[in-house]
Protein backbone atom coordinates (compact mmCIF):
# COMPACT_ATOMS: atom_id res chain seq x y z
CA UNK A 1 0.00 0.00 0.00
CA UNK A 2 2.79 2.41 0.90
CA UNK A 3 4.42 1.63 -2.45
CA UNK A 4 1.21 2.61 -4.25
CA UNK A 5 1.02 5.89 -2.34
CA UNK A 6 4.64 6.68 -3.17
CA UNK A 7 4.19 5.69 -6.82
CA UNK A 8 1.11 7.88 -7.09
CA UNK A 9 2.94 10.81 -5.49
CA UNK A 10 5.77 10.47 -8.02
CA UNK A 11 3.39 10.18 -11.00
CA UNK A 12 1.37 13.14 -9.68
CA UNK A 13 4.47 15.32 -9.40
CA UNK A 14 5.73 14.31 -12.87
CA UNK A 15 2.43 14.90 -14.67
CA UNK A 16 1.74 18.19 -12.88
CA UNK A 17 5.24 19.35 -13.84
CA UNK A 18 4.49 18.42 -17.46
CA UNK A 19 1.18 20.30 -17.31
CA UNK A 20 2.90 23.33 -15.79
CA UNK A 21 5.29 23.37 -18.74
CA UNK A 22 2.45 24.15 -21.16
CA UNK A 23 2.58 27.80 -22.15
CA UNK A 24 -0.48 29.79 -21.03
CA UNK A 25 -1.58 30.40 -24.65
CA UNK A 26 -1.27 26.67 -25.39
CA UNK A 27 -3.38 25.84 -22.30
CA UNK A 28 -6.07 28.26 -23.50
CA UNK A 29 -6.12 26.71 -27.00
CA UNK A 30 -6.23 23.18 -25.63
CA UNK A 31 -8.97 24.15 -23.15
CA UNK A 32 -11.08 25.58 -25.98
CA UNK A 33 -10.59 22.36 -27.96
CA UNK A 34 -11.68 20.37 -24.89
CA UNK A 35 -14.81 22.55 -24.66
CA UNK A 36 -15.65 22.14 -28.37
CA UNK A 37 -15.20 18.38 -28.22
CA UNK A 38 -17.10 18.06 -24.96
CA UNK A 39 -20.08 19.95 -26.38
CA UNK A 40 -20.17 17.61 -29.39
CA UNK A 41 -19.51 14.35 -27.56
CA UNK A 42 -21.06 14.56 -24.09
CA UNK A 43 -24.63 13.32 -24.13
CA UNK A 44 -26.89 15.12 -21.73
CA UNK A 45 -30.61 15.72 -21.37
CA UNK A 46 -31.88 19.19 -20.40
CA UNK A 47 -32.16 19.36 -16.61
CA UNK A 48 -29.11 17.15 -16.05
CA UNK A 49 -27.14 18.20 -12.97
CA UNK A 50 -23.51 18.66 -14.04
CA UNK A 51 -20.66 19.30 -11.63
CA UNK A 52 -17.78 21.22 -13.08
CA UNK A 53 -14.90 23.12 -11.55
CA UNK A 54 -13.13 26.42 -11.94
CA UNK A 55 -9.48 25.97 -12.89
CA UNK A 56 -6.67 26.35 -10.40
CA UNK A 57 -3.00 26.57 -11.25
CA UNK A 58 -2.44 25.06 -14.72
CA UNK A 59 -5.67 23.01 -14.98
CA UNK A 60 -7.72 22.93 -18.15
CA UNK A 61 -10.23 25.77 -18.11
CA UNK A 62 -13.63 24.16 -18.63
CA UNK A 63 -15.69 27.29 -18.04
CA UNK A 64 -16.49 27.50 -21.80
CA UNK A 65 -17.64 23.87 -21.71
CA UNK A 66 -19.77 24.54 -18.64
CA UNK A 67 -21.33 27.60 -20.31
CA UNK A 68 -22.14 25.51 -23.38
CA UNK A 69 -23.71 22.75 -21.30
CA UNK A 70 -25.77 25.35 -19.43
CA UNK A 71 -27.05 26.70 -22.76
CA UNK A 72 -28.19 23.13 -23.52
CA UNK A 73 -30.19 23.01 -20.28
CA UNK A 74 -27.70 21.68 -17.73
CA UNK A 75 -28.01 22.69 -14.10
CA UNK A 76 -24.46 23.50 -13.05
CA UNK A 77 -22.85 23.00 -9.69
CA UNK A 78 -19.35 23.39 -8.29
CA UNK A 79 -17.48 21.56 -5.53
CA UNK A 80 -17.46 23.25 -2.15
CA UNK A 81 -15.01 22.25 0.55
CA UNK A 82 -16.81 21.78 3.87
CA UNK A 83 -13.88 20.46 5.92
CA UNK A 84 -10.59 18.60 5.52
CA UNK A 85 -12.32 15.51 4.14
CA UNK A 86 -15.60 16.58 2.57
CA UNK A 87 -16.79 18.32 -0.56
CA UNK A 88 -20.38 18.80 -1.61
CA UNK A 89 -21.72 20.30 -4.80
CA UNK A 90 -23.68 23.56 -4.74
CA UNK A 91 -25.70 25.07 -7.56
CA UNK A 92 -23.93 27.76 -9.55
CA UNK A 93 -25.99 30.93 -10.04
CA UNK A 94 -24.81 33.81 -12.25
CA UNK A 95 -26.43 36.36 -9.92
CA UNK A 96 -24.86 35.12 -6.67
CA UNK A 97 -21.29 35.81 -5.54
CA UNK A 98 -18.72 33.07 -5.27
CA UNK A 99 -16.85 32.66 -2.00
CA UNK A 100 -13.24 31.52 -1.41
CA UNK A 101 -12.97 27.75 -0.96
CA UNK A 102 -9.24 27.44 -0.32
CA UNK A 103 -6.67 26.06 -2.75
CA UNK A 104 -7.09 29.24 -4.81
CA UNK A 105 -10.58 28.42 -5.98
CA UNK A 106 -14.09 29.78 -5.40
CA UNK A 107 -17.51 28.19 -5.09
CA UNK A 108 -21.16 28.95 -4.43
CA UNK A 109 -22.02 30.10 -0.90
CA UNK A 110 -24.22 28.46 1.69
CA UNK A 111 -27.28 30.20 0.21
CA UNK A 112 -27.06 27.92 -2.86
CA UNK A 113 -28.71 24.50 -2.95
CA UNK A 114 -26.66 21.34 -2.52
CA UNK A 115 -27.13 19.09 -5.55
CA UNK A 116 -26.26 15.51 -6.46
CA UNK A 117 -24.68 15.57 -9.92
CA UNK A 118 -25.45 12.88 -12.49
CA UNK A 119 -22.57 13.99 -14.75
CA UNK A 120 -19.30 14.91 -13.06
CA UNK A 121 -16.44 16.67 -14.82
CA UNK A 122 -13.54 15.61 -12.63
CA UNK A 123 -10.18 17.39 -12.34
CA UNK A 124 -7.10 15.22 -12.04
CA UNK A 125 -3.32 15.18 -11.94
CA UNK A 126 -2.77 12.00 -14.00
CA UNK A 127 -4.77 9.25 -15.71
CA UNK A 128 -4.27 6.00 -17.58
CA UNK A 129 -6.09 4.34 -20.49
CA UNK A 130 -8.21 2.18 -18.19
CA UNK A 131 -9.83 5.17 -16.49
CA UNK A 132 -7.88 5.22 -13.27
CA UNK A 133 -6.95 8.68 -12.09
CA UNK A 134 -4.65 10.33 -9.64
CA UNK A 135 -6.15 13.37 -7.99
CA UNK A 136 -4.33 15.90 -5.89
CA UNK A 137 -3.99 13.57 -2.93
CA UNK A 138 -6.83 14.73 -0.70
CA UNK A 139 -9.34 12.03 -1.70
CA UNK A 140 -12.19 14.58 -1.84
CA UNK A 141 -13.69 13.30 -5.09
CA UNK A 142 -13.33 9.61 -4.17
CA UNK A 143 -15.23 10.21 -0.92
CA UNK A 144 -17.87 12.39 -2.63
CA UNK A 145 -18.47 9.76 -5.32
CA UNK A 146 -18.62 7.01 -2.69
CA UNK A 147 -21.22 9.06 -0.78
CA UNK A 148 -23.32 9.37 -3.97
CA UNK A 149 -23.03 5.61 -4.56
CA UNK A 150 -24.23 4.93 -1.01
CA UNK A 151 -27.30 7.07 -1.83
CA UNK A 152 -27.97 4.79 -4.80
CA UNK A 153 -26.71 7.34 -7.33
CA UNK A 154 -24.18 6.51 -10.02
CA UNK A 155 -22.96 9.67 -11.75
CA UNK A 156 -21.11 9.47 -15.04
CA UNK A 157 -17.49 10.42 -14.32
CA UNK A 158 -15.57 12.25 -17.02
CA UNK A 159 -11.96 13.11 -16.24
CA UNK A 160 -10.70 16.41 -17.62
CA UNK A 161 -7.02 16.69 -18.47
CA UNK A 162 -4.44 17.50 -21.09
CA UNK A 163 -2.83 14.67 -23.07
CA UNK A 164 0.49 15.29 -21.29
CA UNK A 165 -1.11 14.04 -18.05
CA UNK A 166 -1.48 10.46 -19.30
CA UNK A 167 0.66 7.75 -17.70
CA UNK A 168 1.12 4.09 -18.64
CA UNK A 169 -0.58 2.79 -15.50
CA UNK A 170 -2.01 4.23 -12.30
CA UNK A 171 -1.55 2.06 -9.20
CA UNK A 172 -5.20 1.52 -8.26
CA UNK A 173 -6.31 1.20 -4.65
CA UNK A 174 -9.67 -0.30 -3.59
CA UNK A 175 -11.23 3.11 -2.81
CA UNK A 176 -10.27 4.62 -6.20
CA UNK A 177 -13.18 5.33 -8.52
CA UNK A 178 -12.70 4.57 -12.21
CA UNK A 179 -13.72 7.15 -14.77
CA UNK A 180 -16.30 6.46 -17.49
CA UNK A 181 -14.43 8.69 -19.91
CA UNK A 182 -11.51 11.05 -20.26
CA UNK A 183 -11.80 14.32 -22.16
CA UNK A 184 -8.58 15.86 -23.43
CA UNK A 185 -7.63 18.05 -26.38
CA UNK A 186 -7.40 14.83 -28.45
CA UNK A 187 -11.02 13.91 -27.84
CA UNK A 188 -13.33 11.99 -25.53
CA UNK A 189 -12.22 8.47 -24.71
CA UNK A 190 -15.20 6.44 -23.61
CA UNK A 191 -14.31 3.66 -21.22
CA UNK A 192 -16.20 0.60 -20.06
CA UNK A 193 -16.45 1.14 -16.32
Amino acid sequence: MTGDVEAKALLRAERLAARNQLAPAERIEKSLTIAETGLKELEMEPGTIVSGFFPIRSEADIRPLMAGLKSRGAILCLPVILDKTTIVFRELHADRPLVPMGFGTFGPGADCAELDPSLMLVPLAAFDRTGHRIGYGGGYYDRAIDRLHRKGLHPRLIGIAFDCQEVASVPAEPHDMRLHGILTESGLRRLNS
